[in-house]
């Protein structure tokens, strides 16, 4: 047999070899998690047959998470509903009394806060602000839930699952029913906030695996993921960058500390222009050397960070990522997803590629009877039942059983009742970094609630 033969043999052969592991990985996970739900075929009227899925009650569940895999949901390690606060900053305030860059002063949710701020307590201030306040705890409560989920799902992810030679899509879908597992997803009331994003390389965002998608993660790519938790609603939006070749660790740690300096520069009456430049001098003051040839990182313009509403990803507020003459203010009581990208390309994105995201017009109000095409409306019905107004995916809608909804879903787009969201690419051959945290503004301190001890 010829060697070319023999060569072309054995690449088929470990191609067939790997989508055997990732299979079998997949399906292992799925025995496991299939060991903590009880199947009942119920009987209703025509013979329609309905499962409903019996949950184990919290007295069957371990009192600590079972390891390496976490398969014990959240909320029934902490049945007080005391879950971990996310790290604690002060704010502080300069000659001027205006507020200027925090210092962490906790992240022990029994320590105690003492913080350098001039500001009194909410509930020292204005007649009806105890309701207000019991409001924000019940918030805060769900943030921190949705948060202690995002830190378990990402450590076992990145500690056990993801690695070189795997297929993307395994990777998210290994990734997102975990987090699934651990919030006890339960479609738009309680799950994923958005789809996974995956992005490679010189792709800076807005890429997941569509159905089908064959693309393997490479010993030499740096790759995104930006995961969104939700808990009825509200967001926790948090990313981190792998690679596993050295030669890109100056580029992450760029993306890593520029995210840090602006979480650091945030604060109640904050320009959100300052906090562009605070992340700016950060990002910018990093060079990396790849394959022999220097780069200045760049911090990309077209992306920012943004304020969080619930069941609301992308609110009212961008924060920049470069300094700019923006002299919106951000204020008391408000998320925000402080987010960087740097890039040893033009620090610039167009929109690039097969799109993957899709999001319901937050501003539509409307049910669908303008719509002409039948398949469209019931489309229309299934997205808002599963996802609200959250963004989704392909591969989503394959889960929960839809069939031959791609001319409908065009219908959706053209209509403007749904909007497509593109991957956002800087130069091709270019590289590209990423890191976010949400962060909460109290009263008398600011949360960084996705902080962890990975990022």
């Amino acid at each position: 047999m010829p060697p070319k033969k023999k060569t072309v043999t054995s690449t088929a052969t470990k191609k067939k070899n790997q989508n055997k592991d990732d299979m079998s990985f997949l399906l292992e996970m799925q025995k496991q998690n299939e060991k903590q739900v009880k199947l009942t075929t119920t009987t209703v009227g025509n013979n329609k047959k309905i499962e409903t899925v019996n949950k184990l009650t919290p007295k069957e569940w371990p009192l600590e998470q079972t390891k390496p895999e976490p398969t014990v949901p959240i909320k029934y390690l902490f049945k007080d509903e005391k879950f971990p606060s996310g790290e604690i900053h002060s704010y502080k305030k300069n000659e001027q009394n205006k507020t200027v860059p925090a210092t962490t002063i906790l992240l022990d949710n029994k320590a105690t806060i003492e913080t350098t701020t001039s500001r009194y307590h909410s509930l020292e201030l204005r007649p009806g602000a105890e309701e207000r306040e019991e409001k924000i705890q019940e918030t805060l409560k769900e943030a921190r839930h949705a948060a202690e989920v995002h830190r378990t799902a990402r450590k076992w992810f990145k500690e056990h699952v993801v690695k070189p030679g795997m297929k993307v899509i395994n990777a998210a879908e290994a990734f997102e029913n975990k987090a699934r597992e651990l919030l006890e997803a339960d479609k738009f009331k309680s799950g994923i906030a958005f789809p996974l994003g995956c992005s490679i390389n010189y792709v800076a965002a807005h890429y997941t695996p569509n159905p089908g998608d064959v693309t393997i993660i490479g010993k030499d790519d740096i790759i995104k993921f930006d995961l969104g938790v939700q808990y009825k609603g509200t967001i926790i939006d948090s990313a981190f960058t792998l690679y596993w070749n050295d030669m890109f660790q100056p580029l992450a740690e760029a993306a890593r500390e520029a995210t840090n300096a602006g979480v650091a520069f945030a604060g109640i009456g904050v320009r959100l222009g300052d906090v562009g430049a605070a992340i700016q001098e950060v990002m910018e003051s990093y060079e990396v050397e790849i394959k022999g040839k220097i780069y200045r990182v760049r911090s990309i313009r077209g992306l920012c960070g943004h304020s969080i509403e619930r069941y609301r990803v992308h609110a009212g507020k961008s924060v920049p990522t470069v300094a700019c003459d923006d002299d919106t203010k951000m204020e008391e009581g408000e998320f925000f997803a402080i987010e960087t990208f740097g890039s040893t390309g033009r620090g610039q994105i167009t929109e690039e590629g097969v799109v993957s995201h899709y999001g319901k017009n937050f501003d539509y109000k409307g049910d669908g009877s303008e719509l002409r095409n039948p398949e469209a409306k019931q489309l229309l019905r299934v997205i808002n039942e599963q996802f609200g107004t959250l963004p989704f995916c392909k591969r989503y809608l394959d889960r929960v059983g839809q069939k031959k909804y791609l001319t409908a879903l065009r219908d959706l787009v053209s209509n403007g009742i749904v909007n497509e969201y593109p991957p956002f690419v800087d130069l091709r051959g270019s590289y590209t970094s990423q890191f976010e945290h949400t962060i909460f503004l109290r009263p008398t301190c600011k949360e960084v609630l996705s902080r962890g001890d990975d990022y």
